[in-house]
């Protein structure tokens, strides 16, 4: 694959060309050193937030740089992984004629993000054992196609993909192969972003949102080659991250034993919530979880819904994806929210 790989030949034509913006603060870099600062046409009266944020998060890239064992020119940062995938397509994908693959059931802002950009999307369907169809889909690439998404744990339905699988096709498709890795810290599997060098094709993203704790500071993180990460800062906006956002996601990203605690709860709910569930008559199968929520068919997912949510418990139907015929969907809560899930579970019949 990496004697084959050629960025060059995959990004648009005109972001290869395109000369990015520079701001202010991107020319003078410095933001901790004592000067008059009237080069950004800011506000001169304020507490801080009068001044743009860094462009290029600095601070938080070399923290996280350094926790992943990566360089700071792999990452870029982004306002919610959405804004990280919408980046990719816009960088690899041409309007109307490129394509991508996707393996429903999936992330739907894969799918979102390919009709916002006017890309075709090849959808080729998981096993019904929520695997990748291999073969389906190495047969499914054709010249058109530049991006291939795969989610890892799967949303919905929560499980790890084949390693082998997803390795045959990093090997053997010359595109992007992009892998979502938002629920990876609920799972002991390493992380694709330790192969960054192995393969020059992929790309790794991961997000503040499941595990940190932090989805309403939207921040997202894309992992890359230097090559790859330094074609998608030539389109990104120039102030996409604001100061609260990496000033908040520092201060949480330093704090490695909260989170792993945090984690480790999360995961014994999991299994608790998991045992209990197998006690309930209606309760058909439970599928297996490496992600912070479990994936249950039930005999009547509407039914079931409506009666949770009469009992003050949301959670979500996603009979409408494929395999997904009368499932929910359960986000493990704190012990005190699975308790009272619990207890309603319990209650209908």
């Amino acid at each position: 694959m990496s004697a084959n790989f050629n960025i060059s030949k995959l990004v648009r034509s005109n972001v290869a060309n395109l000369k990015p913006y520079s701001s202010a603060r991107d020319e003078f870099k410095d933001f901790n050193a004592d000067m008059v600062f009237l080069d950004a046409n800011e506000n001169p009266f304020g507490q801080s937030l009068n001044r743009y944020p860094d462009p290029q998060q600095r601070d938080l890239k070399a923290l996280i740089a350094e926790q992943k064992e990566i360089q700071r020119n792999q990452i870029l940062l982004g306002n919610g992984s959405d804004e990280v995938l919408d980046l990719i397509f816009r960088a690899f994908c041409e309007p109307s004629k490129d394509s991508i693959i996707t393996m429903p059931p999936t992330y739907g802002m894969y799918k979102v993000l390919a009709n916002i950009n006017h890309i075709k999307n090849k959808e080729i369907l998981l096993t019904s054992t929520f695997e990748i169809d291999t073969n389906a889909v190495l047969e499914g690439i054709s010249p058109d196609v530049k991006l291939i998404f795969i989610c890892s744990p799967n949303n919905p339905s929560g499980n790890l993909l084949n390693k082998k699988a997803i390795t045959e096709i990093l090997e053997q498709f010359h595109g992007l192969v992009v892998i979502d890795e938002a629920y990876i810290d609920f799972t002991e599997a390493e992380s694709w972003v330790q192969t960054l060098d192995k393969y020059p094709n992929l790309l790794v993203t991961q997000t503040f949102s499941k595990a940190y704790g932090l989805a309403g500071i939207r921040l997202g993180i894309c992992f890359g080659s230097k090559e790859i990460i330094t074609i998608l800062n030539k389109i990104k906006p120039p102030y996409n991250v604001n100061s609260l956002t990496q000033d908040l996601a520092l201060k949480k990203a330093i704090e490695t034993e909260k989170i792993k605690e945090e984690i480790k709860n999360i995961i014994v709910e999991r299994g608790r919530l998991k045992n209990m569930l197998n006690s309930l008559v209606y309760i058909k199968k439970i599928y297996h979880s490496d992600a912070n929520f479990l994936l249950v068919k039930v005999d009547d997912a509407k039914k079931r819904y409506g009666q949770l949510l009469e009992q003050g418990i949301v959670v979500r139907n996603r009979s409408s994806q494929p395999h997904c015929n009368n499932c929910l969907r359960f986000t493990i809560g704190t012990t005190e929210e699975n308790k009272k899930l619990i207890q309603a579970l319990k209650n209908i019949s």
